[in-house]
């Protein structure tokens, strides 16, 4: 094979929030919405990326010779490639060219998609082997050192394992993963995008991790096989924390646990095909986003509750680590236009700001085209 071209998706995630660092279960899903990455093989070591969308070109004279580039994009492939030759020599340079229709800060994972599509791509071109679990840790791992984010798994699993019309289940204590079905006839799955992301978004998200590990440690003090709050339960958290001396630990604690749990019966919700119900869960998690583990913001909080008491919709929710960003709705599809303006007409004039949004589907991962 002398050249490839690879598609990886974006991601949603429908229900299962900032529970990932916390060892609980996420529900993602792959979107239709995906980076395009064509390669081919060099007679050298050099490297030749080409950004389609911007333009923007880079040389990278070897291989053998990487470091982060001035170049943001470039890093999500230069990234992929330093992990690859860690453990898969390459036995030449290659010619790489990347597009993306990805929609960029809406917190579907562009730069997933971006990794994966290139770790799918290297290891086909070049018949490396790599298992589908290990190239998703490699794009997680080239995020983490290379565009310095220091993302979880679910991004890059979600984008490798995606598969049409289903969610995934991920266990992300042991990554053990389950498919369950997302028919959705005569419904349709839109993200309503707030346009904002408060700066305070990345302290925060390390603020709650710390919180969430400081309800563990209480209960560990009697219920020493709790290391993380997977194992705790409600009854537990009560009898160690208090809610009036801590309250802010408390009520961290309270949403993951009632989030893990949500998660998982939200799939048997799935499995009796109950979209109602499913999206009941949605609008729960939220209130708990919002109210107790305060991740949310007005715009967010407006958007959900704008749609919250139309018949029309199953289920809204603000979707990734918060503060911004994206609410995932799911509606029927024949009153699908007249819910985007009615909601896009009030948070221009509640806010004045201009709502965009993205009709997703629900599609396979990873791929050669």
């Amino acid at each position: 094979m002398q050249s490839v071209i690879v598609k990886a998706p974006g991601r949603i995630n429908l229900i299962g929030e900032h529970t990932d660092y916390n060892n609980g279960f996420v529900l993602p899903a792959a979107i239709q919405q995906a980076a395009i990455v064509s390669i081919s093989k060099r007679t050298d070591n050099q490297i030749h990326l080409t950004a389609v969308d911007i333009p923007d070109e880079l040389i990278i004279e070897s291989f053998h010779n990487l470091s982060v580039s001035e170049k943001q994009w470039a890093n999500y492939v230069i990234g992929v490639v330093a992990q690859i030759i860690q453990k898969f020599p390459l036995p030449s340079g290659f010619n790489l060219a990347v597009t993306s229709d990805v929609p960029i800060g809406a917190g579907v994972s562009s730069s997933a998609a971006i990794e994966c599509a290139v770790a799918f791509g290297i290891n086909e071109l070049f018949s490396l082997g790599i298992e589908k679990m290990e190239l998703a840790f490699i794009a997680q791992k080239a995020e983490h050192e290379f565009a310095g984010v220091q993302c979880g798994i679910m991004d890059q699993f979600a984008s490798v394992f995606g598969k049409k019309d289903h969610v995934v289940l991920l266990d992300c204590l042991n990554m053990n993963y389950q498919y369950f079905p997302l028919v959705l006839e005569g419904y349709q799955i839109v993200l309503f995008d707030t346009g904002i992301k408060h700066a305070l978004a990345s302290s925060e998200y390390n603020t709650r991790r710390k919180e969430c590990e400081q309800g563990v440690a209480l209960m560990q003090l009697k219920y020493s096989n709790v290391t993380s709050l997977r194992e705790a339960n409600i009854e537990m958290l009560n009898e160690c924390v208090d809610l009036q001396k801590d309250p802010i630990v408390y009520n961290r604690c309270k949403y993951v646990i009632e989030e893990i749990d949500r998660t998982q019966k939200a799939c048997l919700d799935l499995q009796a095909n109950n979209l109602e119900s499913f999206g009941q869960k949605m609008y729960a998690t939220h209130q708990g986003l919002s109210k107790l583990y305060e991740v949310s913001c007005p715009e967010l909080d407006f958007l959900v509750a704008h749609v919250k008491n139309n018949p029309a919709v199953i289920g809204a929710r603000m979707m990734g680590g918060g503060f911004g960003g994206c609410t995932i709705n799911i509606f029927q599809s024949q009153k699908a236009a007249q819910i985007i303006n009615d909601t896009r007409v009030a948070y221009e004039q509640s806010t004045g700001k201009e709502l965009k949004h993205y009709t997703v589907r629900i599609e396979d991962g990873a791929g050669i085209l």
